[in-house]
């Protein structure tokens, strides 16, 4: 009798556990496509994902000295981004929206809504944003030594990183990958995976970045297309590339690409032959 209605405590547990993932998993796509990029503020609180702070404009202006030229630390095409020290000392990472893109702010949203879902060492960490009039901005952790490309493909740089680093590296973006695919609430594929996208930390450990492209992947998905084709040639699959087809293998084989890069210290030729046979 006790075993039965253990068994059946389990099973209602577990039946409840599934529709709480498909309604969020409905939530977080209803947001995303969402065209109110002001909706974003749901998130700072409740069960929505981790609590974030919300940082003020001026607050930023004052973190990154007027968004000075000194402080700029790269572009993409989400917009600039800066370093910054805030009030307390601490050092971060500003990506501010650049004003009128419509697909930096799709992006802005997306990254916002998914990272706020996820937490892991390998990953890097959102700290807040913020949304105040035609400013929207992310701020993250700062990693000093920016990203695994500047070593990677520099011939002096390269020497700083012996095998033994290397291959901590390597299994390092290894466990964030494993995270998102199989242990984070949701699951998540990140299309867009490749060395500028692996920062490092003051003890060069690597954390994934730039969820710009990211797509929740339902539990209930083998796959999905798309007629758009987002991401970076070279690290894309064949499959996704040619047909715009995803799924975790997606990542996996941007994942490898980036083994043979760490590895060899060489990058790879960013190009595919559309006119050969796709399969076997």
């Amino acid at each position: 009798m006790a075993l039965m209605i253990i068994v059946l405590l389990s099973t209602l547990f577990y039946l409840r556990r599934r529709r709480q993932i498909r309604k969020e998993e409905e939530y977080l796509l209803d947001l995303m496509t969402s065209e109110d990029a002001n909706n974003v503020s749901e998130l700072q609180t409740g069960n929505n994902g981790r609590n974030l702070n919300i940082y003020t404009a001026a607050l930023i202006m004052s973190a990154t000295n007027g968004f000075s030229p000194d402080n700029l630390l790269g572009k993409g095409g989400f917009g600039p981004v800066f370093k910054g020290a805030l009030d307390d000392g601490q050092e971060v990472a500003i990506k501010r929206l650049s004003s009128g893109s419509s697909q930096g702010l799709v992006e802005f949203k997306n990254e916002l809504i998914l990272i706020a879902k996820l937490q892991h060492t390998n990953l890097v960490r959102l700290l807040g944003f913020c949304v105040q009039g035609e400013e929207k901005m992310l701020v993250y952790e700062y990693m000093p030594n920016k990203s695994l490309d500047t070593f990677i493909f520099d011939d002096s740089k390269r020497k700083l990183l012996n095998w033994d680093k290397r291959f901590s590296i390597i299994e390092g973006i290894a466990q964030g990958l494993l995270y998102l695919h199989k242990y984070s609430r949701l699951r998540i594929i990140h299309r867009d995976l490749k060395l500028s996208n692996i920062l490092l930390d003051e003890n060069m450990n690597p954390k994934i970045s730039d969820f710009g492209l990211a797509r929740i992947y339902k539990t209930s998905e083998a796959g999905s297309n798309t007629n758009r084709i987002v991401g970076t040639y070279g690290y894309m699959s064949p499959e996704y590339a040619m047909e715009g087809i995803f799924s975790e293998k997606s990542d996996v084989y941007s994942f490898g690409v980036m083994v043979l890069e760490v590895v060899s210290g060489r990058k790879n030729s960013s190009h595919f032959e559309f006119d050969r046979p796709l399969n076997l």
